[in-house]
């Protein structure tokens, strides 16, 4: 059964709330054989991301630049994985209130260096989300793993 790892830093009710939305949408109940593993930043491992299929990525916008939490996880991984998963698909969502192009940046240049494919359009939300916003990280959540059922 493919797995899609959601990688997230979730440290504010905003991140959250879009967090919750990508759960939704890559567990709606029309997806099937997907199984949905969501990990912490801090606490993703080289293993949880080599048994993966796909990525989900959330993190906040944190003066211009991706999470410290994001980034670590990254740092983690990166070498151990690097040959091993090429051409995985990813998605991206990101929330603050500057920077986010920044931000988006960081998450580009590494998931390049993994060869990872972005399989949707990031979701970028600035201030509290909308409900198009909420809807956007549903349909995010919804197209990475509708793109690994068997």
């Amino acid at each position: 059964m493919p797995t899609l790892l959601i990688i997230h830093h979730t440290p504010s009710p905003f991140m959250q709330e879009m967090f919750e939305a990508v759960v939704a949408g890559a567990t709606d109940p029309e997806i099937e054989g997907v199984q949905v593993v969501r990990r912490a930043a801090l606490a993703v491992s080289a293993t949880d991301v080599l048994e993966a299929d796909g990525y989900l990525l959330g993190t906040p916008a944190n003066l211009g630049y991706m999470s410290g939490a994001l980034k670590h996880a990254f740092d983690t991984f990166y070498y151990p994985c690097l040959d091993s998963t090429t051409g995985r698909p990813y998605g991206l969502y990101i929330h603050g209130n500057q920077g986010t192009e920044g931000a988006e940046r960081s998450v580009a240049s590494v998931t390049t260096g993994l060869g990872w494919e972005q399989a949707a359009a990031s979701v970028i939300v600035s201030g509290p989300p909308a409900k198009t916003d909420i809807e956007r990280c549903w349909e995010l959540g919804a197209t990475v793993a509708a793109q690994l059922m068997a």
